[in-house]
């Protein structure tokens, strides 16, 4: 962490999603701000504490951070981001086509349930009207 400052591009984790972002300040030893620029990772679906299950009082709906979106995360998954950062919207599209993908592939509940959620999700990243 310390070779990261502020105005830094990084690779970041948040919950269960990963991304390019900015950083923006530490807040203390433990976490800082980022401010999301790409997705690398869509967030994963479905109750985390229970994966692979669909009989949980709540099948999670995440949706990946929004582009330039603030988030809180640990310092210690912060790692210097080399490279051309990629356009939000495209690597959003990609994230999500990878993650569908990675279910298609699958034939169980919990897999169905999780690509319906993703196919939701889709509609609403990509409005066709």
């Amino acid at each position: 962490m310390a070779d990261i400052v502020p105005g830094n591009t990084v690779r970041t984790r948040y919950k269960t999603g990963e991304y390019v972002a900015r950083f923006v300040e530490e807040r203390n030893d433990k976490v800082g701000i980022v401010e999301i620029l790409a997705v690398l990772r869509h967030p994963t679906q479905g109750d985390l504490h229970q994966p692979n299950e669909v009989n949980v009082p709540l099948f999670h709906q995440r949706k990946a951070l929004a582009h330039h979106e603030k988030a809180v995360v640990q310092l210690a998954s912060l790692v210097p981001f080399d490279g051309q950062v990629p356009d939000y919207r495209a690597s959003l599209r990609e994230a999500l086509d990878l993650e569908k993908e990675k279910l298609r592939g699958r034939d169980d509940t919990w897999s169905e349930k999780a690509l319906n959620n993703l196919n939701d999700l889709e509609s609403d990243y990509f409005p066709t009207n």
